[in-house]
């Protein structure tokens, strides 16, 4: 991970989360991947339940800890967890929200996407934002493993409960965003 502030600067994070819809309508969600805490304190500010937020790297579990603390935020669950490998532990049909943010590059992502669509309550949605793959962008996991969102839609699809909610819409600078809604 780069320093925080120019990961930070990255990101449009207010206008993302509106038009990835997350507001006081989501009860609790899912957040995969919290590096610094940058997603994670908008997040819990403007859901009205609990946020689980996992990450793999104990710094950055702390960090964000530490970033909560200092905004006075206590509505958010963090564990230092890998979900791919071990699950993630909550219950079925717990949250309104899964929230993959750059992450569906990892090996399996039909798994990824299917283990988060059994965490979501009937009508509950994926929300994804991804690296762009059809511009040179300043950050981000190598263009031969980035997803297109053609190819989100596609394993969403092959999941046998996730469905496109309309199509992406590019996240400016540099990022895509797609809804997924759990059908049945």
């Amino acid at each position: 991970m780069p320093e925080a502030n120019y990961w930070e600067s990255l990101f449009e994070i207010e206008p993302i989360l509106d038009t990835l819809g997350i507001n006081a309508d989501v009860t609790d969600a899912v957040e995969v991947g919290c590096g610094y805490g940058t997603f994670t304190l908008p997040v819990a500010q403007r859901i009205r339940g609990t946020l689980h937020s996992f990450d793999i790297e104990s710094s950055m579990v702390a960090q964000t800890r530490t970033r909560l603390a200092n905004a006075g935020v206590s509505n958010v669950s963090l564990h230092e967890r890998d979900v791919i490998a071990d699950g993630f532990a909550l219950p079925p049909g717990s949250v309104d929200a899964v929230l993959l943010f750059n992450i569906l590059h990892v090996e399996n992502p039909i798994e990824l996407l299917r283990a988060s669509a059994e965490l979501l309550r009937s009508g509950g949605r994926v929300l994804i934002i991804h690296w762009r793959s059809d511009i040179k962008t300043p950050r981000g996991p190598d263009l031969s493993i980035r997803p297109r969102p053609e190819h989100v839609m596609e394993w969403a699809r092959h999941t046998g409960v996730l469905s496109p909610a309309g199509t992406h819409r590019i996240l400016p600078p540099w990022h895509f965003g797609l809804t997924l809604q759990r059908i049945g």
